[in-house]
């Protein structure tokens, strides 16, 4: 059993304590929060673990092997580095860090202090996803050529972040872990129609990221959407994907369909053809993503292995959540990559 802290106790805070707590892997020492009320709750629903409302006493205890950190993307560095430097493994919630220069001297003191620099993209962990990560590497879908991403709801604002930064770090991890590809371009657009905390932050937007192989992806994040969606398809050359997280039953389905194109004696003579074949939905295990991933924690570090969602995968989103930044500063001019 390892001794974990945890930092921030808001909303998905509180989520990760209880599955730190529930785990037989793991003592919970510590949790840390800057607004005495949220933690003064949580202690008393929490008695066994040590409340500080100074995180610097995490730490400086030795006996603390491992932080998670759950606050606002802007103090994540600054937390992190400080945990990395005192020798503990690191859990960050999504996305890393505010910029990608933070994200990578994070991941260059990791290596150098021989530390994990695990990054909460919880969707990984999920059934659901791992199956279609098995569906694309046994080429169930063949080459992929698209990636169509629907993330929308009815708040909750954030105040220091927009919603590509709030939104879409779950697609662009699912997409980095799925499909893996190297991006070529992003181009955003979006809007602010609500003005909060003095500031514009955009509540609706679109973001197109483009591959080197010429494959596409294209992401709807919303604040202010009157249903609930939280779906993607993905189009391969021999079958379609649709995941659907708001199902209980069948969030995966698989579609043999598509289209085809042959092509006559006569060059300009090319026929469409669409394919509509059989619709399944293939078994999937339950259990727990954020479990799961609190044991994959633990096993990284026992076993001083790479998390499946390591610092250069969160790097990987923060530099396009950058482009996407760029891009909608610039009214959706493409930002493309070295």
């Amino acid at each position: 059993m390892l001794n974990v802290a945890v930092i921030g106790c808001g909303y998905w805070g509180n989520h990760l304590i209880r599955n730190f707590n529930s785990s037989p892997n793991w003592n919970v020492k510590y949790i840390a929060d800057s607004d005495l009320n949220q933690l003064k709750k949580m202690s008393v629903q929490y008695k066994n673990i040590i409340a500080v409302e100074d995180s610097n006493i995490i730490f400086k205890d030795n006996e603390v092997e491992a932080v998670v950190i759950s606050t606002p993307v802007s103090s994540h560095y600054e937390l992190a580095k400080k945990s990395l430097l005192s020798g503990k493994h690191t859990w960050v919630e999504k996305p890393l860090t505010s910029s990608s220069e933070e994200a990578q001297e994070l991941i260059e003191i990791s290596k150098r202090m021989n530390r994990l620099l695990h990054v909460d993209h919880t969707f990984i962990y999920t059934p659901a996803v791992r199956k279609i990560k098995d569906l694309v590497y046994n080429n169930v879908l063949g080459d992929i050529l698209y990636f169509d991403s629907t993330r929308v709801n009815l708040g909750l604002f954030q105040h220091d972040v927009n919603v590509i930064w709030d939104l879409a770090p779950h697609d662009i991890s699912i997409l980095k872990y799925v499909v893996g590809k190297k991006p070529v371009s992003v181009s955003a657009t979006g809007k602010s129609f609500h003005k909060y905390s003095s500031n514009d932050i955009p509540s609706i937007a679109f973001l197109t990221i483009e591959f080197e192989d010429g494959s596409i992806a294209h992401i709807n994040v919303n604040w202010i959407s009157p249903v609930k969606i939280r779906q993607i398809i993905m189009g391969g050359s021999s079958k379609m994907i649709v995941f659907d997280d708001m199902e209980t039953v069948s969030k995966v389905k698989v579609f043999d369909s598509g289209v085809e194109i042959t092509q006559r004696e006569d060059i300009y003579d090319v026929l469409i053809q669409y394919r509509t074949g059989d619709m399944y939905s293939p078994a999937i295990k339950n259990f727990e993503a954020l479990a799961f991933e609190c044991t994959h924690f633990y096993d990284c570090i026992v076993n001083n292995i790479e998390s499946e969602t390591n610092g250069e995968s969160g790097l990987y989103v923060v530099k396009i959540l950058e482009a996407a930044d760029k891009s909608l500063a610039e009214k959706g001019k493409p930002v493309f990559f070295d």
